[in-house]
């Protein structure tokens, strides 16, 4: 059986579906991945998949360029004639899906969050769910990274509740991310340091850490507040470049640019926050579990689902900077020994429920079920 993989970027395949691919290819399946061509697609080569660019406007909402990258998917599967489509974030999601549909190719989807456009609502809200309803109305498997965005897409027509269920978001290579020591002695005159690893967008709750950074630096000299991720321009939520710098010239913030290899930065935080509106199940506090770090994130759809409040971590309000600065000053307050065990809980956590093994088995059935059903 021939697989297609598509993502919105090849950073994205490369980082985050890594494991999967291994999976599929050591199971003995032929995987095609699709992406926008970028720096990272070379080293997909090395997973044992081949790679195939495809053109797409990932921020746009233009209808001509969407309808064209629809037309772009159809010339593509009826090239490859591909016997299953995996698809993930939201154009390949909706406009992968709705071509391979009418090629009747058997799709699997993969909801890992709303985005900013069901943040906000408006018109456009409502052209995406219809959209969406569209193009999961056939699909053979649609999984969630969490519970609340499956009931929501169920209860609003989006997707039958039958071909629908849950992932522990993209999972954890544990083996990859392990528990590392942090490299320093705590005494008096040591840096605590707090790391938010995202996208510089709002919705990610960058606005509300740099507030809380300005709340908690007079009582808290020593604190570094550091925000390592791309400035991605094209997103509506987007934080510009500027304005980063302009908190960086104050004093507030350290921006750390972006990383191939987001241990080396793990390893050297003591506490990892995203502050963020809505997630799927975000993949850094994952990861940040895993290597055994306390975690700090809000009380929010995806984001609750990776902290147990007082064990592995904090839950804060959403959009509430006073609130987050009183979990982060919090944690300050703790000893190390206390932070440790924290993190050990953490790490104990995402051995039980965010192995990627668990995501990849999924899979793995779900594409048995559409093999036995075709041979049949």
């Amino acid at each position: 059986m021939k697989i297609v993989i598509c993502l919105n970027t090849a950073w994205n395949l490369a980082n985050f579906r890594a494991g999967l691919i291994r999976a599929l290819v050591a199971a003995g399946y032929e995987v095609v991945a699709v992406a926008p061509n970028d720096k990272y697609a070379a080293g997909l080569k090395a997973l044992g998949c081949r790679f195939v660019p495809l053109r797409m406007e990932n921020g746009g909402t233009n209808p001509v360029e969407d309808a064209l990258l629809t037309w772009r998917f159809s010339r593509f599967f009826a090239r490859e004639r591909p016997d299953v489509y995996l698809g993930y974030t939201v154009k390949p999601n909706v406009y992968g899906s709705l071509a391979a549909r009418m090629m009747r190719i058997p799709v699997i989807n993969n909801i890992a969050g709303m985005g900013a456009v069901f943040i906000k609502g408006g018109w456009l809200m409502r052209v995406v769910r219809w959209l969406y309803r569209m193009a999961l109305m056939r699909s053979a498997k649609v999984f969630f990274q969490n519970d609340d965005d499956r009931q929501l897409f169920i209860s609003g027509g989006l997707v039958r509740a039958e071909v629908t269920e849950l992932l522990p978001g993209s999972g954890i290579d544990l083996n990859r991310f392990a528990p590392v020591t942090k490299p320093t002695v705590q005494n008096i005159n040591s840096k605590f340091r707090f790391l938010l690893i995202a996208r510089m967008l709002r919705d990610k709750g960058v606005g509300e850490y740099v507030e809380a950074a300005k709340l908690l630096r007079q009582r808290w000299p020593l604190a570094e507040f550091c925000l390592l991720g791309f400035v991605d321009v094209q997103n509506p939520s987007a934080i510009l470049i500027a304005e980063i710098d302009a908190w960086v010239a104050e004093g507030l913030v350290h921006y750390l640019g972006v990383s191939d290899d987001v241990r080396s930065e793990i390893v050297v935080a003591d506490c990892v926050v995203l502050p963020s509106y809505r997630e799927g199940t975000p993949r850094t506090l994952l990861e940040a579990a895993a290597m055994a770090r306390p975690i700090i994130t809000t009380d929010a759809v995806g984001c609750r689902e990776v902290v147990d409040d007082g064990v592995n971590g904090y839950l804060c309000k959403v959009r509430d900077a006073r609130d987050l600065a009183e979990k982060m000053e919090r944690m300050l307050s703790l000893s190390l020994s206390q932070r440790s065990e924290m993190g050990l809980r953490g790490r104990a956590k995402m051995v039980a429920e965010f192995d990627e093994q668990i995501v990849i088995k999924k899979y793995l059935a779900a594409i048995e079920e559409i093999r036995v059903q075709q041979s049949i």
